[in-house]
């Protein structure tokens, strides 16, 4: 599946808010050059037409010819500037070379040869782009009337480069104006998202257990919309966690006294049918499965009740504890089971105490289940090992047993909700005990893992984070 690209909005507003300006400021100096240049063509027709009208007046009729008074200094004047001369030409009838540069471009095709104002064109002299300002003039007598061409051109290179300084003179501070404004534009881009930021920081440092509303002041109204949306959701989340909890707390009382008193009840009358009876041993076998039911009915409720309260959503808080102590306490509890089921339980715990963050009830229902685990699937005369140790900035925890394990293939399926491996274990389980386990191990950060102990049998190895002293 292909990723997707990540939006951001301070990109899409940069983008839709300087990407016009720079369009607009590209085609503001491409105007500016056309502009620029138009103008000096126009400055240059002018001067060209006012040469060619100069030179014209120098061509006068004599006789059945012309008579030509252009003086030498004005030709220097026309031709002092190599890179910048003016090339003329004189043709009468036209482009019939009387004076000046016989090189000169002819007019374009179509132009009509009658006497009047001045016209020009663009043209290409000696290898250069040129500039053309032309005009016919009648001549001669009344009796033999002839037509004179009169043309003066000019390189368009001055243009170009008038052009260019123009562009460059209105073009570098339009891109200061445009740099300024793109800083101004991103720094308004960043002040009106800064309540954004200030709302994912505040959602950002909250716990998973704060389900209080969000106060975001001095926001713009569609922040506030926001913020009311996520509060309205944070209200919705509460009443679901309350309910959840009010349900835990219903259950315990509604599910855990009534199968205890049937559980005293069963015990009263199997005393009582002994006393009575001796020799009813099949009633007290009844009674006994029914008492073993009940039991198995408790041990469900409170193994549920432990998942329920190992879930994030049920909103339980984190504090410092002594690990060490809580594992010396509850593997003190379950020696006494052990040695009913004749099974050798042992603690090798390194000294001192060993601080980590957790929920005391939440660990002590993991020790219980695994002890529990560990005694009711080793045979009568086993042992079960519990080891404490430091590893590096940690701790490891591990409960050995010499049982009959778990095959590979069925170590991740354990810790489904209800599943029941194919050992055979003491008693009945439920298919809870290493869900649960599972799931604390998660809420405090790691993670269960089974390993085969050496020599045979099963043992749980869970990691978890020390508290510096």
């Amino acid at each position: 599946m292909p990723r997707r690209r990540e939006l951001s909005l301070r990109r899409q507003l940069l983008m839709w808010l300087l990407l016009p300006q720079l369009v607009l400021w590209l085609a503001a100096a491409f105007l500016a050059y056309n502009m620029a240049l138009a103008y000096t063509n126009e400055v240059i027709d002018r001067t060209l037409a006012k040469s060619s009208s100069a030179l014209a007046r120098q061509v006068k009729p004599f006789g059945n010819g012309f008579y030509v008074d252009f003086p030498s200094a004005a030709r220097d004047i026309l031709e002092q500037d190599p890179d910048d001369r003016v090339h003329y030409m004189v043709s009468s009838p036209p482009e019939a070379f009387l004076l000046g540069e016989p090189a000169m471009p002819r007019p374009p095709a179509g132009t009509p040869a009658k006497a009047g104002d001045s016209f020009f064109y663009n043209a290409r002299m000696k290898g250069k782009e040129v500039r053309v300002a032309a005009q016919y003039l009648m001549a001669g007598t009344a009796e033999r009337p002839q037509l004179m061409l009169v043309q003066v051109a000019k390189s368009r290179a001055l243009n170009a480069e008038l052009a260019r300084k123009i562009l460059v003179d209105m073009g570098l501070p339009l891109l200061g104006m445009m740099l300024l404004t793109s800083v101004l534009v991103w720094a308004g881009i960043s002040r009106g998202l800064s309540p954004l930021r200030s709302l994912r920081r505040r959602v950002e440092d909250r716990s998973a257990r704060d389900l209080a509303p969000i106060e975001v002041d001095n926001a713009p109204n569609e922040v506030r919309s926001l913020t009311a949306a996520i509060n309205a959701l944070l209200g919705e989340v509460h009443a679901q966690v309350a309910q959840q909890r009010r349900f835990i707390a219903d259950a315990a009382h509604q599910l855990r006294t009534p199968l205890a008193g049937l559980k005293s009840q069963t015990e009263l009358v199997r005393t009582e049918l002994r006393e009575a009876q001796p020799d009813l041993p099949r009633v007290s076998r009844q009674l006994a499965q029914v008492e073993t039911s009940v039991a198995r009915s408790i041990r469900l409720v409170n193994q549920l009740l432990a998942l329920a309260r190992a879930e994030p959503e049920a909103g339980l808080s984190l504090q410092p504890l002594d690990f060490a102590q809580l594992v010396r306490e509850v593997t003190t509890e379950a020696v006494p089971r052990a040695l009913t089921a004749r099974i050798d339980l042992g603690l090798e715990a390194e000294p001192g105490s060993m601080l980590v963050s957790g929920h005391a009830g939440l660990l002590r229902e993991l020790l219980a289940n695994l002890l529990d685990n560990a005694i009711q699937y080793t045979p009568a005369g086993g042992e079960v090992t519990v080891l404490l140790q430091r590893r590096g900035p940690g701790l490891q925890l591990t409960v050995r047993d010499n049982g009959p394990g778990i095959p590979p293939a069925e170590r991740e399926r354990v810790f489904e909700r209800f599943y029941r491996g194919s050992a055979e274990g003491k008693g009945k389980g439920c298919g809870l005990g290493l869900a649960i386990v599972q799931e604390i191990a998660r809420r405090h950060g790691s993670s269960l893992q089974l390993t085969d102990t050496p020599g045979g049998g099963l043992s749980a190895v869970l990691q978890l984070a020390l508290l510096p002293d």
